[in-house]
C-alpha cells in the first residue's frame, strides 16, 4: 500500500472524473491521499472532497507561497478561524517561499511562512514546505523555529544533497515524486546518497507528472512510476519502498492514522 502526501484532488482538473481518479489509486494501492491547500479558494472544495471520502482524503490548512500578495494579513486571520478545529487538519500546508514567478511579495511571504508554522506548533501539526528558488532561505526560518517538535515535508525536493541534509537533521522529510522518473534528473544521484527512512512519495497531482504521462494530468495512481524508479536507485523491491515510504508517512501524519 502506498501514500500519496501531496495532491491537489480538488483541483478543477478533477472535477469531471474524481470518483474514477479515486477508484483508479485504489486499483493501484494508493489509498490514502493527503490533499495540501492553496488559499480561501481552494478550502472549501478540498474539505467537501475530505468529508466525501473521509477515508482516503485528508485536507491541510495553508496559504501557498504564490498565493501571498498585499492582502495576506487579512488572508491569514480569515484562515486561521478554520484552526478553531484544528483535528480536521492533517498538517499546515503547503507554506513555504516561491521566488521563481515573483519577487514582489518576498517580505510578506516570509512573514506568512513563519507565522503558519506557529499555527503548526501551536496545534501538534506538522508543515509541508513548497519551496522554489528559495531552498536556503526555507532552511533558515526552519531552523530558526526548530526547538525539537517541528515536523514536516519538504515538498517536491530540488535541492543539493548538502541541502538534504541539513533539512534531515532539521527533522524533515522529503518529499520525492515524477521528477525523480525523468531521464536526466540530477535528483537520482541525491537520492541514491539519502536513507529510505527520510523519504516520502507525492504526486502533487495535477502537475509534474511522471514518465511515460509528463507533460498530462498528474494523479494519485501514478505513485508507483515513482516508486519503481526509486525502487531502482535503492535496489529493494518495490513492495519494500512501500512499506518503508508509508511508515515514514503515518510517522508525519500521525493524527491521521
Amino acid at each position: 500500500m502506498f501514500i500519496d502526501t501531496h495532491a491537489h484532488l480538488y483541483d478543477e482538473q478533477f472535477i469531471e472524473d474524481i470518483d474514477s481518479v479515486l477508484l483508479k489509486s485504489h486499483e493501484q494501492g494508493v489509498n490514502k491521499i493527503f490533499m495540501p491547500n492553496c488559499d480561501l479558494s481552494t478550502l472549501q472544495p478540498m474539505l467537501d472532497l475530505a468529508s466525501a471520502y473521509p477515508n482516503n482524503c485528508f485536507p491541510m490548512l495553508g496559504l501557498h507561497p504564490c498565493y501571498v500578495k498585499d492582502d495576506v494579513q487579512h488572508v491569514l486571520e480569515n484562515m486561521q478561524t478554520y484552526l478553531i478545529n484544528a483535528n480536521r487538519f492533517s498538517a499546515i500546508g503547503e507554506i513555504g517561499l516561491d521566488y521563481y514567478w515573483d519577487k514582489t511579495f518576498v517580505a510578506n511571504q516570509k512573514m506568512a511562512f513563519e507565522l503558519q508554522i506557529d499555527w503548526a506548533l501551536q496545534n501538534a501539526l506538522p508543515i509541508v514546505v513548497h519551496s522554489r528558488e528559495s531552498t536556503q532561505d526555507c532552511i533558515q526560518i526552519i531552523a530558526k523555529k526548530q526547538q525539537g517538535n517541528l515536523t514536516g515535508i519538504f515538498h517536491c525536493f530540488s535541492g543539493t544533497l548538502d541541502e538534504a541534509k541539513q533539512l534531515i537533521d532539521l527533522g524533515f522529510h522529503l518529499g520525492i515524486g515524477g521528477v525523480l522518473t525523468f531521464k536526466n534528473a540530477a535528483l537520482k544521484n541525491i537520492i541514491k546518497e539519502i536513507d529510505l527512512k527520510d523519504l516520502v512519495l507525492e504526486t502533487d497531482a495535477p502537475y509534474l507528472a511522471p514518465e511515460p504521462h509528463r507533460g498530462k494530468r498528474n494523479e494519485p495512481a501514478y505513485i508507483p512510476l515513482v516508486a519503481t524508479i526509486l525502487a531502482e536507485i535503492k535496489q529493494m523491491s518495490i513492495n519494500d519502498i512501500a512499506l518503508q515510504t508509508s511508515i515514514n508517512a503515518n510517522q508525519i501524519f500521525k493524527n491521521h492514522n
